[in-house]
């Protein structure tokens, strides 16, 4: 299979996007009759928009289908010659996915919008990232630098420490940090985007489609895989998660989608770059803790409501209104990286 990778890469690219939607299309209607029948539906938080007190009761978890799908375009890509590189992207999905799937079948075993604690989820998470890093350092030999394009390339593995365990674990601590902010970060960023029917699937499609046409023309053909078969996946799932949606993604998909984001950004080297391309989800999470930090100060809110797009409901705008206008900001940002990523490359060559 990889030596098809590699005599026809795009095509293979194209068919991970296409595998991947199609597997999600095929398996989602049953996912969905299975949690009508099992009464397995979202909690809607009591302080959120009145509109959406209708979603409640709707199927939830449908993110286990979207990882399904990713899990089976893994397994034929490597039915040859498994690679490290995306078995730990896989890995590292599938861990933080399950992390998820924890928090919402505690959700719905208590009926809450809440499930897991913040600091259960939050400690999940570090450990997930910390492993990753750590692998992607020690065994893919990725390099603890961060290039800010047409500026510099940032070198923090300075304060490397190799631990005496076998042959030894190098760890870079500065780059460590470095990491576990930017990975944790996008995984709750990405799932506080998640608010909307189709907002997450929809800008996350558009955002791995950029990361994989970044991975590609770097060269890393695996991770474009990886990210096609993500945005495949994510394209699957709107067919059902679009207005007024018949199942949302949960936790399940969407701290797995923001985890492999970030793990996807390590691997292809665009650590900081990623920031801009990801841009609507940091818009969001930095949203949140604006709100609450203003708050606390002042007792006064900035945004009507937080997450940034529940502002823009209370001001007036249509759910819908709201999801396309926020995919449009996502694909222009989304496009603003991957042509400073692009353009920088071709100014270092």
């Amino acid at each position: 299979m990889l030596s098809l990778f590699s005599a026809y890469p795009t095509f293979m690219v194209f068919l991970a996007v296409v595998l991947s939607m199609v597997i999600t299309m095929v398996l989602m209607p049953a996912w969905i009759r299975f949690l009508k029948r099992a009464q397995i539906g979202q909690q809607v938080r009591a302080d959120g928009p009145q509109s959406h007190l209708v979603k409640q009761g709707t199927p939830t978890m449908g993110g286990v289908i979207m990882l399904v799908a990713v899990i089976v375009f893994t397994l034929v890509a490597s039915v040859n010659a498994p690679t490290a590189e995306l078995w730990l992207l896989l890995g590292a999905t599938l861990a933080t996915g399950l992390l998820g799937l924890v928090d919402d079948a505690s959700k719905v075993a208590h009926e809450r919008s809440l499930g897991l604690t913040p600091k259960a989820k939050l400690v999940g998470q570090f450990l997930i990232a910390g492993v990753f890093v750590l692998a992607a350092v020690n065994l893919l030999d990725v390099a603890p630098t961060v290039e800010i394009p047409f500026v510099c390339v940032i070198d923090l593995g300075v304060l490397t420490t190799v631990v005496p365990v076998g042959d030894g674990i190098e760890i870079p601590w500065l780059y460590l940090v470095y990491c576990l902010i930017l990975l944790v970060g996008l995984c709750n960023a990405v799932n506080l985007t998640d608010g909307l029917d189709g907002l997450a699937a929809g800008t996350v499609m558009v955002v791995m489609l950029v990361m994989a046409a970044i991975a590609f023309s770097h060269g890393s053909l695996e991770p474009a895989l990886f990210a096609g078969a993500l945005a495949g996946a994510c394209i699957g799932f709107l067919w059902f998660n679009s207005f007024p949606a018949d199942i949302f993604m949960g936790d399940t998909g969407s701290l797995a989608l923001g985890m492999a984001l970030g793990c996807l950004a390590v691997v292809a080297k665009v650590e900081f770059i990623v920031i801009i391309i990801g841009g609507l989800f940091v818009a969001e999470a930095l949203s949140v803790m604006i709100q609450v930090f203003y708050y606390k100060k002042t007792k006064k809110r900035i945004f009507l409501m937080a997450p940034l797009h529940h502002h823009f409901e209370k001001k007036g705008w249509s759910e819908t209104k709201v999801v396309v206008r926020f995919w449009i900001v996502s694909g222009m940002l989304a496009a603003c990286g991957f042509v400073l990523q692009f353009a920088s490359s071709l100014a270092v060559a």
